[in-house]
């Protein structure tokens, strides 16, 4: 008796095989079980609920805790002998208790301020009536120095100010840096969790040849792609809970915003950082493939999105490329709802730009999707 020899099964044959079975019926519980599968995989993979859930609250507390209002800093000074007058020069500067005066003399005051544990020298004259400061202009700590060591300076010589002032005193939740943090720590981990999620899934499972097998089934490849981004919903609402819950219960960060337009920006933000997770893993073949690819993606929105820092510190002619980024999208999105208490309409634009990338990533992938 002679073995049967097996044939490959090529896409257009799989594609024509399942046509007969394609139904409404069976296309709705395909995508309900395929979704479910996403969920149990990710379940099952104890690394990934720490980077999803864990990892963002340990950081927000690290950053919460080293950024906390303490505040102003003390500036270190320096002050190079004690001639020429300097003995009443440090008492001046002593009487300001933002300064910290150290004294050195001439070569150890070089490199006091070449290492940066000064931030700007004072250097008495010969005269009792002068003073010689140094200090490195492109260091802001050192700029500021100047003026409070010279106000300090001025005061201990006698000068008066010819107009009174006074100070009031607040602390506003909203314009600390942690109330700045949360929310681009809820849209660096929308887009991780997405992109890192879906991709590594799909390629590991081409790698191990599971969708191969998977062409022979009455499934379709925009079935398969969107029954990741059903999963990622599953997820949503824990994200949102937990990191906002946390920064709102241990920092105080405000929600001024309405909630169901918090979670229409987050729900949009999955959809679109799901579409790019796809498009990644469209055809690559080896985790390590799309690692590089994902890396190339989200390295730009990770520098100029404003996740840790304002987007705007970047000169004036990257700004529209920063803009049209959906991570920068999302941060602003999110800023605007929870520390300006923004309406729908406020941000508009912004849910414009991360809809049209969830568009367009998506259905490029199913383009370029293939199942080898």
């Amino acid at each position: 008796m002679s073995e049967r020899i097996p044939f490959p099964i090529t896409e257009e044959m799989a594609r024509a095989e399942r046509k007969p079975l394609q139904r409404r019926g069976f296309m709705q519980t395909s995508m309900v079980q395929l979704t479910l599968v996403r969920f149990r995989e990710f379940v099952r993979e104890p690394e990934a609920v720490f980077w999803t859930f864990i990892f963002p609250i340990l950081l927000a507390a690290g950053l919460g805790i080293a950024f906390r209002q303490r505040g102003p800093d003390k500036v270190q000074i320096g002050v190079v002998g004690t001639a020429g007058g300097g003995e009443a020069i440090i008492s001046s500067l002593q009487r300001d208790s933002t300064l910290v005066v150290t004294t050195y003399d001439d070569s150890a005051a070089a490199r006091a301020l070449r290492t940066g544990k000064v931030a700007l020298l004072v250097v008495p004259g010969s005269a009792k009536d002068s003073i010689h400061y140094v200090y490195d202009r492109g260091r802001s700590d050192a700029v500021s120095a100047r003026v409070l060591v010279d106000r300090a300076v001025q005061t201990g010589a006698g000068r008066a100010d010819p107009v009174r002032a006074s100070d009031t005193y607040v602390t506003e939740p909203g314009s600390r840096y942690i109330d700045f943090l949360i929310p681009g720590l809820l849209g660096m981990n929308l887009m991780g969790g997405s992109i890192w999620g879906i991709g590594f899934s799909i390629v590991t499972a081409r790698s191990k040849k599971l969708l191969k097998r998977l062409m022979a089934t009455p499934m379709s490849r925009a079935q398969y792609l969107l029954s990741f981004l059903f999963s990622r919903l599953v997820f949503l609402i824990l994200e949102v809970v937990t990191l906002v819950g946390f920064g709102h219960w241990a920092f105080g960060v405000p929600l001024r915003g309405s909630l169901v337009t918090l979670f229409l920006i987050c729900l949009l933000a999955a959809i679109s950082f799901g579409g790019l997770g796809l498009l990644s893993a469209s055809r690559a073949r080896t985790t390590e493939a799309v690692s590089g690819i994902m890396n190339f993606m989200m390295l730009p929105m990770w520098i100029f999105s404003g996740v840790f820092f304002s987007s705007s510190n970047f000169p004036r002619v990257v700004q529209p490329f920063i803009r049209l980024l959906p991570l920068t999208a999302v941060n602003d999105a999110l800023r605007a709802n929870m520390l300006e208490g923004a309406s729908l309409p406020v941000i508009t634009p912004q849910l414009l730009i991360i809809i049209t990338w969830g568009v367009v990533t998506f259905f490029t992938a199913l383009k370029l999707f293939r199942w080898r």
